[in-house]
């Protein structure tokens, strides 16, 4: 019997188990995917052979990549882009790890109050969160973000808008900054060569800024797991839960349980305390295990859909609404400079709006820049549009490009430039997930329904979108691209949050301010479904392990008689000399 179960292994429930394990509780995590114990030998740079949505190693699915993906029902033209397995979604991200802007904490009193969606705000302040954020910077570590050619051309057009230089982690105004990432920085070779003899641990340190961060992070060849790269959870929080005995004087060494499908959180016969979970291995077998408290880490889909199969209490109806997913949209420069777009870690530069989102540099291999640019609401060329939008923003193009028009536009992968939108949006009830949908259940069980209303999302979130995507587009041209491209993406949805949020009131929130579910003691849900809001339109990966850690201490408090150590202690990083050597020592 463990004192705590973790379900899932993604961005949050690897923070929490590694925080609870290494003040001696004894943490079980069961992970429905796979864990990638050799990225060396399992994983390759072929952008199909990692992203194909049906049999890429990086998809949502069981590990034998011979039998179908887990299906969602989506009645919109849309995609959930996540990844199952040990490291989650985290296994996609490029390592981006903004702050949410202060705007959306409670007691924000700043004049642009009005901007943001005032109605689901943080139920604290965010000079509350802070330590929590420094804690995890540390731990990470978050750094700013190696730069290349393509940076400088997007930060070049950032400043000739006259938009100021922000140095702040704190955002409060427009400005253009290089990203905090949780990437580590090029070292020895790394950076300064592309010969992979030369590029192997210990001679190359850090990113090698090979442009593959999207097919997973398995460099510098040779080097031990935490100390690849990119420091998505399975290079960082991970191997620190496996060794929490080894580097942390009361620690206690998580269990990790792969191919374990949790079927139901149990209770009291009340209904109102959770004592456990069942689960199914890959084998078919069922098991049930209890423990004093349960963490659901699942993601934004996967946990609402486990409360509403478990059949736990929702009286007023909130589980699952109010999903939230940046209303993303891409737009693409074409320029007769060198941008190399294709090369170097792949989103380190951006634009913060505060109020209304911001816009970030991407960089992406040919073979996803050509599927970003077939991908939207608005048809080929913006003809036959599917409730797309008409405003091409002042881009030259809108909608999918096809053809002669797309090679032209690829003929030279690294003479483009793409920007990200990320809106902050409002969260909105109808856009949800619900379980069971109208499919029939696959090997997973049960299909969840995600339902977007893309076309029919809020004003203030149509306004934002148009704001950025407007803003972004002026950016490529004062960055000097010959021709400006707007795909208007239908929703893409990868950012997704806030479907199991924390709120003030219980009328319109699942947790309390400690993370702790309203209606089931014991039960605390500790990923991106908890974020309050779109937290102003920055990625959501930092805030989740900010908030999961500030859990993990409400946990230890509440239940196991501890004591806070965020404040009070030096927070030990994922790359410290105690970890590498358990890491090296135990294989992991």
């Amino acid at each position: 019997m463990p004192d705590v179960i973790v379900i899932g292994s993604g961005g949050g429930g690897p923070v929490v188990a590694k925080e609870l394990a290494a003040r001696g509780l004894d943490v079980l995590v069961l992970e429905a995917g796979p864990r990638f114990a050799d990225p060396a030998t399992e994983w390759t740079h072929f952008e199909d052979d990692a992203n194909n949505p049906v049999s890429g190693f990086l998809r949502s699915g069981p590990a034998d990549r011979s039998r179908p993906p887990w299906l969602r029902d989506l009645p919109q033209h849309s995609y959930v882009w996540q990844v199952t397995g040990v490291g989650g979604t985290t296994l996609h991200y490029f390592g981006n790890s903004p702050r949410a802007v202060p705007g959306v904490f409670a007691g924000y009193d700043g004049a642009d109050r009005s901007l943001y969606d005032t109605g689901h705000l943080f139920p604290f302040g965010y000079d509350e969160l802070r330590p929590y954020y420094e804690w995890v910077e540390a731990t990470l570590p978050v750094q700013t973000a190696p730069m290349g050619t393509k940076e400088r051309v997007f930060l070049r057009g950032a400043a000739a808008l006259g938009l100021p230089h922000q140095v702040s982690l704190d955002t409060t105004g427009p400005g253009h900054r290089a990203q905090q990432n949780a990437i580590l920085q090029p070292g020895g070779t790394a950076g300064r060569t592309r010969d992979p003899a030369l590029l192997r641990h210990p001679r190359a340190r850090g990113c090698t800024m090979c442009g593959h961060c999207y097919q997973g992070c398995s460099l510098p060849a040779g080097a031990p797991r935490n100390l690849k790269a990119r420091r998505s959870t399975d290079n960082s929080y991970v191997p620190m839960m496996l060794t929490a005995d080894a580097w942390s004087p009361h620690g206690h060494a998580v269990t990790l349980v792969t191919g374990a499908v949790v079927t139901r959180i149990l209770t009291d016969d009340a209904g109102t305390v959770a004592r456990g979970v069942r689960f199914r291995t890959d084998d078919g077998d069922e098991q049930e295990v209890t423990a004093d408290v349960v963490v659901l880490a699942a993601g934004a889909i996967e946990s609402p859909r486990l409360w509403q199969l478990s059949d736990l209490p929702d009286p007023y109806d909130r589980v699952g609404r109010g999903l939230t997913d940046h209303h993303l949209d891409a737009v693409f420069g074409v320029f007769d400079e060198y941008t190399g777009e294709t090369r170097g870690a792949g989103s380190n530069a951006r634009v913060d709006l505060p109020g209304y989102g911001g816009i970030e540099q991407v960089g992406m291999p040919p073979a996803l820049q050509a599927y970003s640019l077939g991908f939207s609401d608005s048809g080929i060329h913006g003809h036959g549009r599917a409730g797309g939008v008409v405003d091409t923003a002042g881009a030259d193009g809108l909608g999918r490009l096809v053809g002669t028009d797309l090679l032209g536009a690829l003929s030279d992968a690294d003479r483009t430039l793409m920007a990200l939108v990320i809106t902050d949006d409002d969260v909105e009830d109808d856009n949800r997930v619900t379980a069971p949908g109208f499919l029939p259940a696959d090997d997973h069980g049960p299909v969840a329904r995600v339902t977007m209303r893309h076309r029919q999302r809020s004003a203030r979130t149509r306004r934002n979108r148009e704001h950025c995507t407007r803003t972004a587009v002026e950016l490529m041209r004062a960055a000097g691209a010959k021709s400006v491209h707007r795909c208007d993406w239908p929703p893409l949805i990868l950012h997704a949050h806030s479907t199991m949020r924390m709120g003030a009131r219980e009328e319109d929130s699942i947790l309390d301010p400690s993370g702790e579910a309203r209606w089931v003691r014991r039960l605390f849900v500790a990923d991106n479904s908890a974020l309050s809001n779109s937290l102003g339109g920055p990625n959501p990966t930092l805030t989740t392990q900010a908030l999961a850690t500030r859990t993990a201490e409400r946990i230890f408090a509440a239940y196991f008689g501890g004591d806070a150590w965020v404040g009070r202690e030096d927070p030990v990083c994922s790359i410290d000399d105690r970890v590498t050597e358990a890491v090296i020592a135990r294989g992991l």
